[in-house]
C-alpha cells in the first residue's frame, strides 16, 4: 500500500503540534480531576479517531530534523520503492488496480514479462523434475531422414533408452526428431524442449514429454539442469549456440562435470583445431579438459562417453 510521510520542519507546524499536545494534556487533566467531564473527553477522543481514518496516509516524519535543508516536503512509498518531489505519482496502486480500463499494453511491459519468465521456470522444473538421468542431443533441424547423421542420431536415442537414460532434444525435426524417434520406439523417455520461432515447425511426433518455451535462456537452463551429458551432432547457429553455452559453463565451473561429445569428426575437427590453436595460443581461453570433450564418428561411443558419469 502506498504511504505519504509529511515532513514537519516549519515553525508554524511545530507550534501547532505543541498546541495539540497541550490540548491533549489539558483533556487528560480534566478527566482525572473532574468525573463530570468524562463524556466530553470521550467525545474529543472520538473526534481524533475520525480524523485518523479520514487522513491515514499523512503523518509527521519523526526522522526529519526541524532545520533540515532537504528540498522535499513529502515522501511517498509504493511497496519497497520510495519517491520524493516530482517522482511522486499522481495515481495510486489500488486506484490503478480498480480502474476500468480497456487498454492491454500492460501485457507487454517488463513487470508482466518477468511473471511469464517465472512461470516458464516453474512449469519447466515441474515437468522435468522426475525425468531421471538424461542426455541432451543437439543438432540441425534441417537434416533429412536419408542423411547418415539422422540414422546415427536415431541409433543414439535407442541406445540411451536401452540404458534407461532419457533423451532430451529441442523437439524439432531433423537430428532432434531422429533422436526422439529412436528413444520413443525403444520405449524410452523422449523429451522435447521446443522454442517459439516465426518459421519453426512444431513438436515432432516422437516426443512423449514436451514443452514449448518463449525464452531461449529458460530453455537452455532446462537442458543444462536435467542433462548429465551432451552429444552434439552437425548443426548450424542454434547448435553452435547450445554447444558453446555448455562449453562455457563447464570451463567456468558453473556446472558440475558434464561429458561433451562432438559427433562427426570431419564436421567438427576444423572448429576444434581453431579453438585449441588460435584461441588457446593467443591466450583467449584456458586449455580444454580432454576428459570433458571428445570427438567421435561412432554413435555407440558417443552414447557410452556421454553416459559415463551416470550410475547404471
Amino acid at each position: 500500500m502506498a504511504k505519504i510521510v509529511k515532513k514537519s520542519h516549519e515553525k508554524a507546524k511545530s507550534g501547532k503540534g505543541k498546541d495539540k499536545a497541550k490540548a491533549k494534556s489539558t483533556k487528560v487533566d480534566k478527566k482525572s480531576t473532574d468525573g463530570k467531564s468524562s463524556s466530553k473527553g470521550a467525545k474529543d477522543k472520538n473526534r481524533v479517531s475520525t480524523a485518523e481514518i479520514v487522513e491515514p496516509k499523512l503523518e509527521t516524519s519523526a526522522n526529519a530534523p526541524a532545520d533540515s535543508d532537504s528540498p522535499y516536503d513529502d515522501t511517498y512509498y509504493r511497496g519497497p520503492v520510495m519517491m520524493r518531489g516530482s517522482m511522486i505519482p499522481e495515481d495510486t496502486t489500488i486506484g490503478n488496480l480498480l480502474r476500468a480500463d480497456d487498454r492491454t499494453d500492460w501485457l507487454h511491459m517488463d513487470p508482466w514479462r518477468v511473471l511469464r519468465i517465472q512461470a516458464e521456470f516453474v512449469d519447466g522444473f515441474g515437468a522435468l523434475a522426475e525425468v531421471g538421468p538424461a542426455v541432451a542431443v543437439f543438432g540441425s533441424a534441417r537434416t533429412q531422414r536419408t542423411d547418415p547423421a539422422y540414422k546415427a542420431a536415431r541409433r543414439m536415442g535407442r541406445l540411451l533408452a536401452e540404458r534407461g537414460v532419457a533423451t532430451i532434444t529441442g523437439g524439432g525435426p531433423g537430428i532432434m526428431e531422429a533422436a526422439n524417434r529412436g528413444a520413443s520406439l525403444a520405449g524410452g523417455k523422449s523429451v522435447g524442449l521446443g522454442i517459439e520461432l516465426p518459421h519453426e515447425q512444431g513438436m515432432n511426433n516422437y516426443v512423449n514429454l514436451g514443452m514449448t518455451f518463449r525464452y531461449f535462456f529458460v530453455r537452455k537452463t532446462m537442458f543444462v539442469k536435467y542433462s548429465s551429458g551432451v552429444i552434439v551432432c552437425p548443426g548450424g547457429f542454434g547448435t553452435l549456440d547450445e554447444m558453446f553455452e555448455v562449453l562455457t559453463l563447464v570451463q567456468t565451473h558453473k556446472v558440475t562435470t558434464m561429458p561433451i561429445v562432438l559427433f562427426d569428426t570431419a564436421y567438427w575437427q576444423g572448429l576444434f583445431d581453431w579453438i585449441q590453436s588460435t584461441l588457446m595460443d593467443r591466450g583467449m581461453i584456458s586449455p580444454i579438459d580432454p576428459n570433458l570433450v571428445t570427438l567421435t564418428d561412432s554413435p555407440d561411443e558417443a552414447v557410452q562417453y556421454a553416459t559415463r558419469l551416470i550410475a547404471q
